[in-house]
């Protein structure tokens, strides 16, 4: 029953959903559908008017986002957000400066590097000088470098070019199904979305007004029209 608003508008309305441990879970919509408002509310970078946000059967609503990357929680923004004027590698000790265990962030270190093996060529270059591909890989990177459980994508495919787009959401499953970290997606491509995705919620105007598998949303004739170009 989450309900978020942004001055007089009701943004999201009355929404209520779930992510089982080790699911893909897509949000699909418009633009202005509430999705990244979604993500937002449930990272904790913005108040929430009414409804409870649960993490591992504790309740978390309205907890202070810098806290929940300590209760396992990772948010993967729109923009990417880096460090531009810091290397590669200082961002991704960024990544993990919730944790004080040297020797497991040592063996996550390798872990991502393993995962995005062109970050490891650039380990020591700015990142503000890297593509945009090779950006949103480092986001993604440093995120992981929390350990989290939950990871909350948004728009990872924006900006682009269509054979990074594919590079992209292998990673995300590999993530998933390797690190065995659920994933919460937001994205403007629907059919890459649900094509990976376990389940699927469709966003119109702050509402869920469809849920199913992936396979079920792909193949439905309306989203289909709506959002696959069908």
């Amino acid at each position: 029953d989450l309900n978020v608003y942004y001055g007089g508008i009701h943004a999201i309305k009355n929404i209520s959903f779930q992510i089982k441990k080790g699911e893909i879970v897509s949000l699909i919509g418009a633009n202005g559908a509430g999705k990244t408002s979604i993500l937002h509310a449930v990272s904790g970078l913005i108040p929430i008017k009414s409804g409870e946000i649960s993490l591992n059967g504790i309740n978390v609503t309205n907890i202070e986002a810098h806290k929940l990357v300590s209760q396992g929680m990772a948010h993967v923004p729109e923009g990417r957000r880096i460090f531009t004027q810091l290397t590669v590698l200082e961002n991704l000790e960024m990544g993990a400066f919730t944790r004080h265990d040297k020797d497991e962030i040592k063996n996550s270190m390798d872990e991502v590097l393993n995962l995005f093996p062109r970050l490891a060529e650039r380990k020591k270059q700015f990142a503000g000088t890297m593509s945009g591909g090779e950006q949103q890989m480092l986001a993604m990177a440093r995120a992981l470098m929390s350990k989290p459980n939950l990871l909350l994508l948004d728009e990872p495919s924006m900006g682009l070019a269509p054979l990074l787009v594919q590079e992209i959401f292998k990673i995300v499953e590999r993530i998933n199904k390797e690190q065995g970290v659920t994933i919460l997606l937001v994205e403007q491509n629907a059919n890459m979305a649900l094509s990976i995705a376990n389940r699927g919620y469709v966003l119109e105007t702050g509402q869920i007004t469809l849920e199913g598998t992936g396979k079920e949303l792909i193949t439905n004739p309306e989203i289909k029209k709506a959002y696959l170009g069908g």
